[in-house]
């Protein structure tokens, strides 16, 4: 490494050797690598803590990554584009995060001065995290910062998993991605799991205690979480090749259809009576549900036919629910009504 020729320069020199090795590195090899007396690099320790500098028992230095500042500087527009992803945070997510309102804060201030409106509302948004009104859950962040700690670093977890049926596995775990999910209002982890030795997906929700280990790993250079949810819904990748979709949308909802682009794949063919027919090659259709049953007669499944066949059970469950055989003072829904119903429902 050049030589500095100052102090300020040093510390600076400091800080990038210890970004670059989160292992750590004692005072002798710091000093080496910046060809000074190792008397000079413990003069300069008090100096270190503004980049939150600690020493460990074994001599090493370290960045206290958990609290140290990054230097982040944004125009207007770049500030407001965080300022929506905040704003897309703070509605579609219950959990209380208090590095999201504080990082909005620190947004804000910065603000205060080029954009006081859009700094006000940075504070807002902060304010909306830090609601009473949202669940306090200290394991769920816990998991979450460890998580993050052990992405940063490169180093695997020993975690606990509960099942659905309540039952708990442990894994050793190495995280490759961290992913939102905005239907669930939570948040996934992708990476390495032991046993079986393959990639898996957590919701971290799930996981129910975690300890980081000194075991280190490295995401292979293959890796591209974007590809691996191309063909997603949302969170449900597959190796099978993806299934195609495709639904008819009433003339009622077209144009609400076609201001969004709901997948990557999707083709829109419109129809002659003012409808359209949307088609998309879909990972796991059965992640689609939820958003299909949204639109309520308004949209119609046309494939795949098992998918097909799952909402006609529903909407016949659905019709008993809300009494739609005895509205017709009928306790059983004859054949011929019960065809009608259905073709009126899913428009076929």
């Amino acid at each position: 490494m050049k030589r500095a020729t100052n102090k300020a320069e040093r510390l600076l020199q400091i800080e990038a050797l210890l970004l670059a090795h989160p292992e750590g590195l004692t005072q002798a090899e710091i000093a080496r690598r910046l060809q000074v007396n190792r008397s000079t690099i413990h003069r300069y320790l008090p100096d270190l803590d503004r980049f939150c500098v600690y020493e460990t028992a074994d001599g090493k230095l370290l960045i206290d990554r958990d609290h140290y500042l990054a230097q982040v500087h944004l125009t207007m527009h770049e500030a407001m584009a965080l300022h929506l992803a905040a704003r897309l945070m703070a509605t579609r997510t219950d959990k209380h995060n208090p590095h999201a309102a504080a990082a909005l804060r620190k947004l804000g201030l910065a603000l205060e001065q080029l954009a006081p409106l859009i700094s006000q509302h940075l504070s807002i948004s902060a304010d909306v995290m830090d609601d009473a009104a949202r669940r306090h859950d200290p394991v769920y962040q816990e998991v979450l910062e460890t998580l993050t700690r052990a992405w940063s670093l490169g180093r695997k977890v020993h975690l606990k998993h509960q099942m659905p049926d309540q039952q708990v596995f442990e894994y050793i775990f190495a995280p490759y991605f961290i992913e939102p999910y905005a239907v669930g209002q939570t948040a996934h982890v992708i990476g390495w799991r032991d046993p079986p030795g393959a990639l898996r997906t957590f919701k971290i929700e799930r996981i129910k205690a975690i300890r980081i280990l000194d075991e280190t790993y490295t995401i292979p250079g293959d890796f591209d979480p974007h590809d691996l949810l191309a063909n997603a819904w949302g969170i449900w990748y597959t190796e099978a090749e993806p299934v195609e979709v495709a639904l008819r949308f009433h003339p009622r909802v077209a144009h609400r259809v076609r201001e969004t682009r709901w997948h990557q794949s999707e083709e829109i063919e419109e129809q002659p009576d003012g409808s359209l027919v949307w088609r998309a090659k879909v990972a796991e259709p059965q992640e689609m549900l939820n958003w299909i049953r949204g639109w309520g007669a308004d949209a119609t499944i046309l494939e795949p036919e098992e998918l097909r066949q799952q909402m006609a059970g529903e909407a016949r469950r659905l019709a008993k629910a809300y009494g739609w055989a005895l509205h017709r003072g009928e306790q059983e829904t004859s054949t011929t009504d019960e065809h009608q119903f259905f073709s009126d429902f899913f428009g076929g």
